[in-house]
């Protein structure tokens, strides 16, 4: 995949929006044939947060800084907030009236640590790794040892 250290598959999912939530990831070492998964379900949150929470928790997996990657994502909510820059501007007016800030906030944190590109695909299209991420999100979801998505909870919802 060309100038890639990493291909960064995600992919969230909520049953509700609110409601019952998971993120699945795969990373790819490009060249290296090595991948890495991770998912984890939250009992209440919605279905762009756990988009969102895919890419932020892909991103924390790497090691080391500096690194090129590719994330592969079918949210336009995530991939139009970077590649169209509102990200950016929200950030300069501390979020205001934005939905997600903590994770906006956690995201250009690690963002600013690495050399990321963003590549659309679309949901539910026979993409073998958005299917995958697709299927960890929603067992993630499902599952039952699920985590309280703490500002969703106290901030958005209270």
């Amino acid at each position: 995949m060309g100038n890639f250290d990493v291909i960064l598959y995600t992919d969230g999912s909520s049953r509700g929006n609110p409601g019952p939530g998971g993120y699945g990831l795969v990373l790819e070492w490009a060249g290296h044939n090595i991948f890495k998964e991770a998912s984890k379900g939250f009992r209440r949150t919605t279905n762009n947060r756990m988009e969102l929470m895919a890419v932020i928790i892909g991103l924390e997996m790497l090691k080391k800084e500096g690194m090129r990657v590719l994330v592969v994502s079918d949210s336009k909510y995530v991939v139009d907030a970077v590649d169209k820059g509102w990200v950016f501007g929200w950030e300069k007016k501390a979020y205001k009236d934005k939905k997600n800030p903590d994770l906006w906030q956690r995201f250009l944190r690690i963002y600013r640590k690495h050399q990321v590109k963003f590549q659309w695909v679309k949901g539910h299209n026979d993409h073998p790794m958005n299917e995958r991420c697709d299927k960890l999100a929603v067992d993630a979801a499902l599952g039952k040892q699920l985590l309280i998505d703490e500002y969703f909870e106290s901030i958005v919802e209270s």
